[in-house]
Parts: structure tokens; sequence; C-alpha cells
């Protein structure tokens, strides 16, 4: 009974309390039909419990117990249990007769006589003799073995008292402060477990709740994919069926190996000369050809015996499916613990959600991956991340509903918001959404790109006054808006936008684009100056490679006037003198290699000004007009080349020969007659007026070109040059005249000695021919060019019928 009122006063052991309560009053009852009052001289045993008090009210715990007199003293030692605990009931009302008379002896008159059984006077003990300490070891022994698991040892030290109204009031106020601490501590209890039970739920979700998201999906499943939906077969778990091995029996044997031979049947037909057929019994009961003709049979089409597999889709699904080795699945399974430790350590981490969501989304649990990243956006609601990939791996509605949570979260997130935007699959409700954003965001410019981007040309007109004025600090938004205006609204726009944001370039930029569009073109290099001047008034820096990359912007978006303004303005800015030369062609190249022509073209139109007289600035711009096929422009280019640098004989012959190549041979003639003014002694341009006359089928004007040349400049080119125009005229006397001459002038030339070798071969001199060839290899033997004169020397032999002797010419030859 003790223990069932300790066991009753902690909430933790309340249901074991009332169950040794019931116990104790159950003993309890079998007691009080046992210990009734009978006569004779009685012994009672001291109680467990430690209580003692009348019989009458207090009935002890044991079942040793016996009194003499129900109204009289309980005899010494005589300990019985109190039944005031706190769920103790009362005994059974007995009859009460009264006192009884002096002397009475109850049940002495119908023979009955008191006796005392073994359980009373407890078990029989060998009384210890004096100096024998066995009985004391005894004692001591059963002491020691006396233990209560509850108490231990010490269970009967303070059980030697009475139980009195003292202990009752303190059990009492015990018990109410075991009640109170118990009540206090019910609702962190109850919080406690429902928070285990929510969080038990949410880790094992119910297979409903699993699939509730697609079971919403198949409203749409049409009854052809209900009826094309394969059966599942028959998985149940059986049990198994033992396997009984049975030795067989010799003739299961035996006819299994007669089947298995190769059998002759001879089937006669009637004739003497029948003839018999060999059979293979194995084949007759075969059936793994008639299997793989099913399945063959399966894949096929029934219509046009086509298959039904398709090569690529199968192959598709085959690359898709993913092998996972044990390996990979030892390593998701270190980093699950690993991740598992991460977000219990530090649950305000929020890359350790995404780390762990993405974890098992590689495994393939998407339920384990959602469940994970949902407690992120529970424990980390400030983070962008957390939701963005909460919604990635949400689908659908879901997806949405996952951001609307994240916005309502964090009011001010713009990524949050544009792929809110992003799932929305109308172009209306993306204008809500991004509406919206704008109302809790007004300050973000990417939300007012998205939201200008989905109006129309009016309203974004409208939005983007508005944006303006919500952030004034953005070119970008008043570029956009004076894109949208009128001329001379965008103009007001721009001025607006100059004064807002005065260290801006790109407004100086739109401002000359705008007047350009408009033609106004003269007024562009005065908005760049103005532009550069106001822009370092206001202490910015204009950096030269930046502005030329403008330039080039410029050019790409058509504004011719524009770019060349830019590269005028800034060509020379943090340039020394003497690299401008250099510095400014190497732009001019790298812009040409980036497909930049009109850039390049205005940097060298500014070189040409800075530096008028140098040839090869005017050279190089017009092997730039020469490629891309500005005959006008390379025309144009080149008589002002001309004007400037009338020694540079490039600059005639170019133009000469564009000429020429444009089919204006009058105009060649005029552009080298000048050519002849500024440059009478130039070996180039006489030759290129013989060649323009020769080419052009005029011989006789070419042979006095080159007279006048001979007198002019007499080199060996132009000596080498008339005999063969006397040579393709077939004068041989005046071609053996001119090499004459000519060698006698200029001895070494190889190829004049060459022309005389094969004038002789051609007149049948072979003698002259071979001295005129040995002569020459000796004289050129220092010219790159003598192999030549060996070569027409062992031709000479070979032709002769001498080849041993044209070996030897050969070998003799210098290497």
């Amino acid at each position: 009974g003790r223990l069932g009122r300790i066991c009753t006063s902690r909430a933790w052991f309340a249901p074991v309390g009332a169950a040794l309560l019931l116990v104790s009053r159950h003993v309890q009852d079998n007691l009080a039909a046992r210990l009734r009052p009978t006569g004779g001289k009685t012994r009672a045993r001291r109680s467990r419990c430690g209580a003692r008090g009348p019989l009458p009210q207090r009935w002890c715990c044991t079942a040793a117990a016996s009194v003499a007199s129900p109204a009289g003293p309980l005899p010494p030692g005589m300990v019985v249990y109190s039944g005031s605990g706190l769920h103790s009931r009362p005994p059974p009302a007995r009859v009460d007769f009264g006192a009884p008379p002096p002397g009475y002896v109850p049940g002495l008159g119908r023979g009955a006589s008191g006796f005392t059984t073994r359980s009373d006077i407890g078990p029989a003990q060998r009384a210890a003799a004096p100096g024998d300490r066995s009985a004391a070891e005894a004692e001591a022994r059963r002491q020691n073995q006396a233990f209560d698991k509850f108490e231990g040892a010490d269970g009967g030290v303070l059980g030697t008292g009475t139980y009195d109204k003292d202990d009752a009031d303190a059990d009492r106020v015990w018990a109410s402060v075991d009640a109170r601490v118990d009540e206090r501590r019910r609702d962190a209890r109850e919080a406690r477990l429902k928070k285990e039970l929510e969080e038990y739920r949410r880790d094992n979700p119910k297979i409903t709740e699993q699939f509730a998201a697609l079971k919403r999906g198949l409203n749409e499943v049409s009854e052809t994919d209900w009826a094309a939906i394969p059966e599942i077969g028959d998985y149940s778990i059986k049990r198994r069926r033992r396997e009984n091995w049975v030795a067989a029996p010799d003739s299961l044997l035996d006819r299994a190996r007669q089947e298995s031979e190769t059998a002759k049947v001879a089937y006669d037909d009637g004739g003497a000369g029948g003839s018999g057929t060999t059979t293979d019994l194995t084949a007759v009961g075969s059936g793994r050809g008639t299997v793989l003709g099913l399945k063959l049979d399966a894949m096929g089409d029934s219509v046009s015996g086509q298959t039904v597999v398709d090569p690529k889709g199968y192959l598709t699904g085959l690359s898709s499916m993913r092998i996972t080795s044990d390996a990979e699945v030892s390593d998701i399974k270190k980093a699950r613990v690993l991740l598992k430790s991460v977000t219990a350590t530090n649950p305000k981490h929020a890359p350790g959600w995404i780390a762990a969501a993405r974890l098992e989304e590689v495994a393939g649990k998407m339920t384990s991956a959602r469940a994970i990243i949902q407690r992120g956006c529970d424990e980390c609601p400030g983070s962008e991340d957390v939701w963005l990939e909460a919604s990635r791996l949400q689908a659908g509605d879901a997806a949405k509903g996952v951001l609307a949570a994240g916005v309502r979260a964090i009011t001010g997130s713009v990524k949050l918001w544009l792929r809110a935007a992003e799932l929305e699959e109308e172009a209306d409700a993306k204008r809500r959404v991004l509406r919206r954003a704008l109302e809790q965001v007004p300050s973000s410019v990417r939300l007012w790109k998205e939201a200008v981007s989905l109006e129309s040309e009016d309203d974004a007109r409208v939005m983007l006054s508005h944006a303006v004025e919500c952030c004034p600090q953005h070119v970008e938004l008043w570029l956009a808006l004076a894109r949208l205006e009128t001329y001379r609204n965008a103009k007001k726009v721009l001025n607006k936008a100059r004064l807002t944001i005065p260290t801006e370039p790109a407004i100086w930029f739109t401002a000359a684009k705008l007047e350009e569009a408009n033609d106004n073109a003269s007024v562009v290099d005065k908005i760049i100056e103005r532009g550069i001047k106001s822009l370092r008034g206001h202490g910015v820096v204009i950096q030269r490679e930046e502005w030329m990359k403008e330039a080039e912007a410029a050019e790409r978006a058509g504004s011719v006037a524009t770019c060349a303004a830019i590269v005028r303005a800034v060509a020379a800015v943090d340039v020394e003198e003497e690299d401008m030369k250099r510095t400014w062609m190497a732009d001019a190249e790298e812009c040409i290699k980036r497909g930049s022509i009109e850039t390049a073209r205005a940097i060298y139109a500014h070189a040409i000004t800075i530096f008028p007289g140098k040839k090869g600035v005017w050279l190089r711009a017009a092997k730039l007009e020469q490629a891309r096929g500005e005959t006008a422009r390379l025309d144009e280019l080149l008589r002002r080349a001309v004007t400037y640098c009338p020694q540079a004989e490039v600059l005639w012959l170019m133009g000469a020969k564009e000429k020429w190549l444009q089919g204006d041979v009058p105009a060649a003639r005029a552009i080298l007659q000048e050519s002849f003014a500024a440059n009478p002694d130039s070996e180039a341009i006489w030759l290129a007026a013989f060649k323009l006359e020769f080419e052009n089928s005029e011989p006789e004007r070419a042979r006095l070109i080159l007279e006048k040349a001979r007198e002019r400049t007499p080199t060996a080119r132009v000596w080498l040059k008339s005999a063969i125009v006397e040579r393709e005229m077939q004068q041989p006397a005046a071609e053996l005249k001119l090499l004459t001459e000519g060698l006698a002038k200029f001895p070494g030339f190889t190829k004049m000695w060459a022309m005389l070798g094969q004038l002789h071969e051609r007149q049948g001199r072979r003698g002259a021919a071979r001295e005129a060839y040995a002569k020459g290899a000796t004289l050129c033997a220092r010219d790159p060019a003598v192999p030549m004169l060996w070569l027409c020397l062992a031709g000479l032999e070979e032709r002769a019928g001498s080849a041993g002797k044209a070996r030897a010419i050969l070998e003799q030859a210098p290497r």
C-alpha cells in the first residue's frame, strides 16, 4: 500500500500506483476475512510498513496477526497498517456487540481454543549457545538480505515509529506539491508531445498525403489511358514450398538418354529402294525458338509489320536510367549523416538544409527532399535561397504556394518575386505578380524592367515615368523612357536625367544619337564636347578605352556620326605626341579584327588630319577601303593622298591600278601621266605605264614608253622589259641588240644572259647559246638566280643528245 501511494504521487508511475492500491485493498479484504477475533493467547508480528494502531480500525499489512479482543489494546510489538492513504477505504462494517464481560474468553463455551501457526512465530532457529557466534552471524546475514528495491537497505530505519497525524499531514502536503509540479509542467509536456507528434507525422507522412498531388491529376486521365495501364500481376507474399529431393529411378534416366539421341527411322513407301530420313528428337521438345518468336511478334505491329520500339526513345531511356553503385550508396549514407548533424547542431544555417535536400534529390527521394527543405523554410524563414530551393523541388501549384509563403516571410526579396512571376504562364498573371512586387519593392530596377517588358508601348511609357521617380539614380530607366518618347519629350527627359545624374556619360551619348537620328549630325560633335567638359567639371575622369568601346557600341547601333565624334574627342586623351601614330594604328587594327569598320575609319580619318604627310597612314586607310570594296571611298581617299604625298609612288600606282581594274584605262593613263610630273625618274611608274599599254595590246606605245624610260631611267629591268617587247613582236635583231647593249651595261644580270642564250638556241646556234650560258654562269656566280643558267645549259646538252654531259654539268654546278 505504501508503495502504491509513492507511485501515485509521481505522474509517470500513476498507473502502477493505482494497480498496487487495488492489490493492497484486495489483500486487506482477505485479511479482514481471516483475522476475526478468536479466543486464546495470540501474538502479532511487526508489519513491514512499520505502522501501529488499534486493530478494529487499522489492519496489519501482513497475514500473520491475531487479537485477543476486538476492543482490547494490541499486544506489545503489534504493528498494523493505517488505512488513511490516498486511495484507501475503510474495512467492512462489523456488528458491535458491546464490551465483553470480565473473564470472557471468545469461543470457550463451544470448545474453541486459540492456536498459533508457523507464520505467526516465524521459522525455527537454533538458540545461540554462549560463545557461539553462528546465531549472531545468521541474524546479521538475515538483516542484510532484507533489501528493498525501492528504498534499499534502509527501508525500515524510519519505519519503527507510529504513523500519526503529522505523518498524514506530511504525506498530504507532499502529495499537493507533486500535484502542483505536475500541473505546472503539464502545458510544456503537452506542447512537447504535440511537437514530437507533428515532427513524426512530417517525417513519416501517410501514403495518402504523399500521393495527394498526383491524385489531383487523375481527373485528367482519359479512359484510353486507364485502359492502357498494364496489370500489376500477383506479387503477394506466399509461403514458399519446401523442395523435396527424391532420387530419380534408373528407368527415367534411361528414357531421357534415349530421347536425347538421334534416331534413324526408315519409312517404307512400298518400293525396294526406299530411302530413310534422319530426325533430331531434341528439336521437337525445344521451345526456345517459339518463345523468341512470340516476343518478336509482341514487339511488332500487327498491321504493317513494323516494330513499335522507338530506337531513339529506347536509347534515351537507357541513358536516363541511373545505376547506383555500392560506393555511391555508401557515400550518400555518409553525407546524409553528416548533413543531419549539420542541421541539428545549427538549424539556422540555410546552406545545410539546401545541401541535405539536394542529397535526397540525388538519391531519388523527392518526398524526403521536400520534407527537409520545408523544415529548412521553417527554421530559416529569412533566407531567399531556402525558399527558392523549395519552389524548385515542388511542381505546379505547390511551387506557387511555397513562393507565396516566401514572399510573405521576405516581402523585399526581389528573387522570390521574379521566381513567382516566372512560374506564371499567362501574361496577365505575370503582370499582377510584378505589380504586387513593385508595391512591396518600388526601388528594384529589375522588377521595373520585367514589368515594363510585359507592357505595351503606351503602358510602358507610363510605367517608366513612375519608375524614374522611384529610382532616379538608375540611368537605364531614364534612357528607356527617352527611347519611347517623341523627339521633343525625349530631349526633356534627357535634360532631367542630366541634372539628376550629372556624372553619367551614357546620357550624353544618348543625346548625340538622338540628334543624329533626327538628321542633326552637325550638332553631334558639340554635344560630345559639352559632355566631356561637363563630366570633367563634376570630377569624372575620361577613360579613353571605355569611350572607344562606347564608340564601337554606337557603330553597332547605327549611329556612325556619334561614333566618329567620340573617336575625335578622346583619341588623343592620355596619349603622348610621339606615340600617337603607333597607338592609333594599333587601335584601328584591333577595331578591324573586332569588325568595327566605322570606328577604324574614324581613327584613320583623325590620324590623317593630324599626320597628313605620313604615307603609311594613307596607305593603311586605302587598304581598308580596298578590302571592303568601297571604290568610291578609295578613289576619293587616294586622290587626297597623292595631293598630300606626291612623292609616294605606291599611292599613284594603287590609284592607277584601281582605275585599270575598274576598266577605266584612260583614267589610269591620266593618273600615271600626273605621276610622271611628280616622279620623272621612277622606275616603278615607267614600268607600270609600260605594263598598262602592253597588257592592253598597245606594243607600240609600250615601246615608246620604254625608249623614254631607257633615257630617263636606264636600269637593268628597263632593258630587260625592252628586250621582252621585241621578242613578243618577233624582232630578233632588235632583241639581240638590246640584250647586247644591256649586258654591256649590266653584265651581272642573270635573266638577260638566259634570254640571250634562248635567243641563240631558237636561231639554231647551239655553240653561241652554250657560250652565253657558260659566260653568264661565270659572271653571275654570286647571283641567287644563277642556277637557272646551269639548268639551261644542262637542258641544251640533253636536247643535243649528250645526257652524260648534261649530268656532268649538273654535278659541276654549285650547290
